[in-house]
């Protein structure tokens, strides 16, 4: 029996993947949360296999519950269902560890798939996440710069694009201030900007930005 968590701040959201999985043959519900902070309680109480998380939560983003999901338990896998199309984060968020990356608007047959895919200890890769990473292999594609980032780049770049003070993100992701500093300045060489206020152009320019 796999034991599936749906991390989603939309109500109606969860309800929706609950109603699908739990017809499912195989699959559990492990348990719900709406938020990054209330998913990772969970899971230090809780058996999971496999993890389906939202980029777009209150308070920790979905970054943020991936990279310590990984730290802290490295046997459960991430498969990211987001709003998002997969230009924008399949590639960055596969290189930073995700299992797979799926847009909310796949098919049924799609998720369990990649349910089942993740669960093996595999990668999951959308089509269009394979032909993207094809692309990037070849020198064919035109993948922007902000997916070639490390996930603590990006963690620091959105909170920077979001109008965060460099002591505000040292405090929230326990880094120092110099080190912070140290990121930004990595991030405007990496993206060739030069001010936050570019940074923020960007991420909006590239809808990045998670509300």
């Amino acid at each position: 029996m796999l034991r599936v968590a749906i991390v989603d701040d939309h109500q109606i959201v969860r309800a929706g993947f609950r109603e699908l999985l739990g017809e499912e043959i195989g699959i559990s519900i492990a348990f719900e949360s709406a938020s990054g902070e209330e998913a990772l309680n969970r899971l230090r109480e809780t058996a999971c296999d496999v993890v389906l998380l939202d980029l777009s939560l209150p308070g920790q983003s979905g970054i943020d519950v991936l990279r310590t999901v990984r730290q802290r338990h490295a046997d459960v896998a991430v498969l990211v269902l987001s709003g998002f199309p997969e230009e924008r984060y399949a590639l960055a968020m596969v290189r930073n560890g995700a299992s797979g990356y799926l847009s909310k608007d796949c098919g049924r047959e799609d998720l369990l798939q990649a349910i089942r895919t993740v669960a093996q200890g595999r990668r999951y890769l959308s089509a269009r996440t394979a032909e993207l990473l094809a692309e990037e292999l070849l020198g064919e594609g035109t993948a922007p710069p902000h997916t070639a980032l490390s996930e603590r780049e990006m963690q620091v770049f959105l909170r920077l694009a979001k109008g965060a003070s460099v002591s505000e993100i040292a405090d929230s992701l326990h880094l120092s201030v110099k080190t912070v500093s140290t990121y930004r300045t990595r991030l405007l060489e990496k993206l060739a900007l030069g001010s936050n206020a570019e940074l923020a152009a960007y991420a909006l320019r590239n809808g990045l930005l998670m509300e």
